[in-house]
């Protein structure tokens, strides 16, 4: 088999975040557009991109794109295409769709059409007249911008996000990949203490111990691409085998968080023992005001409440004006808070060396950063 395009997609803004993993795990040939990142690779990348990647919601495989202004043209198009290659004759392939700023702006319609496709292409090779849909999962995705249409199948399933370790939801739970995101584009490493003193169900400081000791997030679930004939059961063996033996939990970690809401630590608690780390997190019910973290040259990095009605703002702002009395007793920290207040810098005392737009579901946010010293480079390990 020729080699696959394949396509890391990606939640708004941080599509250079998912770029770098892929340069991490040993990708070159890319390209970085609006929501995805477009790569070459083989049908074991596949399994090591769903294991490994931490930024990215889901792994794709590009099956075409043509241009398609009419339901002619987006038939034999797709048509056209491989399907036989990757779906057998008992496969269940729903078809999803979306358009944008095209001709064929149904997307019911374009959905019906390239089932139909698919199903004629079916016919001609497995030579049979019926499909009864019983086996395997291959969600198909006609994407059209622009009158141009990509035809892709769905590897991955629920988003990468669900990794597999929370078992119970706080109320508006960051996702783990903005989680995983935020520590990538901080200056955290395993070798500096780290503290979230709003740290809700605990998911970055849970991210941080994951990535400093190597842990695939993909590791505690399952893909539908797992029971695909293409790729078979070995090469999924193979991929977890090695992800496995890349783990490195001999290295010490001083990650610590709290968080004012009894509820919040004990799902915290939770997902932390599911995910095998329960030893390495240590979790405590305590208003960020009195947060002391402990060590030096370590990082705070936060997802504080965004607040709605007037008084949770109130209740917002007096949170930011005492995390900035928290900084002012660690000279060697450094801080990183995702939030969508306008007026942060201004509570919080002091204007942020960078500030990063990110979008946190659908709620823009900027990324504070308050960049304190780095450690010295002879200091040991903690």
């Amino acid at each position: 088999m020729p080699r696959l395009q394949l396509i890391a997609t990606a939640p708004m803004g941080l599509e250079a975040v998912v770029a770098r993993e892929l340069k991490e795990l040993g990708y070159t040939d890319m390209e970085v557009e609006n929501g995805r990142v477009t790569f070459t690779g083989d049908l074991i990348d596949i399994c090591r991109c769903n294991l490994w990647l931490r930024t990215s919601d889901r792994i794709l495989v590009k099956m075409g794109e043509f241009k398609a202004f009419t339901f002619d043209e987006l038939f034999e198009g797709t048509k056209a295409l491989p399907w036989e290659e990757w779906i057998p004759a008992d496969g269940e392939f729903p078809v999803e769709g979306r358009s944008h700023k095209s001709q064929l702006s149904s997307v019911p319609a374009c959905q019906g059409i390239v089932k139909k496709a698919i199903v004629e292409k079916l016919k001609l090779s497995h030579r049979t007249e019926w499909f009864p849909e019983d086996g395997p999962r291959y969600v198909v995705e006609v994407s059209l911008l622009k009158d141009r249409a990509i035809l892709t199948l769905d590897t991955t399933g629920p988003a990468l996000h669900k990794r597999g370790y929370r078992k119970l939801v706080t109320e508006a739970p960051l996702k783990e990949t903005m989680a995983s995101a935020l520590l990538q584009l901080s200056r955290w490493g395993p070798h500096r203490p780290l503290y979230d003193p709003c740290c809700g169900s605990g998911t970055i400081l849970i991210e941080a111990a994951m990535l400093a000791w190597n842990i695939a997030p993909g590791m505690r679930r399952s893909f539908p691409s797992e029971h695909w004939d293409i790729i078979g059961n070995d090469l999924w063996e193979d991929a977890r085998e090695e992800a496995f033996d890349a783990v490195k939990d001999d290295i010490p970690l001083q990650i610590a968080g709290s968080d004012i809401d009894p509820k919040a630590i004990e799902v915290a608690r939770a997902s932390a023992k599911s995910a095998g780390l329960a030893r390495e997190i240590e979790f405590n019910v305590l208003p960020a005001a009195k947060a002391i973290p402990e060590g030096e040259f370590g990082c705070i990095i936060t997802n504080p409440p965004y607040g709605e009605r007037l008084s949770e703002k109130e209740e917002v702002e007096r949170l930011i004006r005492q995390l900035g009395s928290v900084t002012h007793s660690l000279p060697t920290w450094s801080f990183f808070a995702l939030s969508p207040t306008k007026q942060f810098e201004h509570y919080f005392g002091r204007k942020a060396d960078k500030r990063r737009k990110l979008f946190n579901g659908r709620i823009e946010c900027q990324y504070y950063q308050y960049l304190g010293p780095l450690p010295p480079r002879n200091k040991p390990a903690e």
